[in-house]
């Protein structure tokens, strides 16, 4: 199988657990603290992963002033395309509340809210893909990373949804259309890149990896401390250990 193939599957999988975090919400109510709590934990997982496995492997692949370059462009591409997506409607995509704006409230806001769950869900996707190039296999501790805060994501964000108004083929639309396009993501970084230089590699590692820090920081976190307050630090860390025992095995 070519590698890159293998790449899109692997990314396909690991979107699917947003799709599965969306189908628990929309059939069980599930309690905005249990939601919140699960999101803690899912920060925790990223934020281990990438400082384990995908910052230290850009900066031994490519050196510490790609990685650097790399993790600001990402950060900063990503909260420029979050500032636009949030005053079309989309600031509040990952809330399970009540806090999304529904189309009545401002209109074109279901788009915007499906453009900034792709946002989201790419950099993962492409991350996921770079780590077969090595000729290792799957990074097992990126992919369990990506599936464990999919769940959340996917869950929380879908409740939003449903409380909201949007229908059932909108909100698996939505989740379903990520799932394959975080497939399609992981082979494409994967195909584009297979000949790149380390120091190329490295840089598009870290950019994938500051976009998913900033995605974490603002998207994740806000939720799980609006329910969880004062326990979102120790459930966080709980991922984070998770994470990184993953990483060990």
């Amino acid at each position: 199988m070519p590698v890159w193939v293998e790449a899109g599957l692997w990314g396909s999988v690991a979107g699917s657990t947003l799709v599965l975090g969306a189908a628990v919400a929309w059939m069980v109510p599930v309690p905005r603290r249990v939601v919140a709590a699960v999101m803690a934990f899912g920060s925790g997982v990223l934020i281990s992963a990438l400082a384990f496995d995908l910052v230290e492997e850009a900066e031994a692949g490519g050196g510490l002033a790609a990685t650097v370059i790399g993790l600001g462009l990402g950060a900063t591409a990503y909260v420029g395309a979050n500032v636009v997506l949030d005053r079309r409607g989309a600031r509040h995509r990952k809330r399970s509340g009540d806090e999304q704006a529904s189309e009545d409230e401002q209109p074109g806001s279901g788009a915007a809210i499906a453009v900034g769950a792709l946002l989201d869900g790419i950099p993962e996707s492409v991350v996921l893909g770079l780590s077969l190039l090595g000729g290792g296999g799957v990074g097992v501790p990126v992919l369990a990373a990506i599936a464990i805060s999919n769940l959340p994501e996917g869950l929380s964000s879908a409740a939003g949804m449903k409380r909201n108004g949007r229908t059932a083929r909108y909100v698996f639309g939505v989740w379903i259309g990520i799932a394959v396009a975080s497939g399609i993501a992981g082979a494409l970084g994967c195909l584009l890149l297979q000949d790149a230089s380390p120091e190329a590699i490295a840089v598009i590692t870290a950019l994938a990896g500051g976009a998913i820090l900033a995605m974490v920081i603002d998207t994740m976190i806000p939720e799980a401390v609006d329910e969880t307050h004062l326990y979102t630090g120790l459930v966080a860390t709980l991922g984070f250990v998770a994470a990184f025992a993953i990483h060990r095995a």
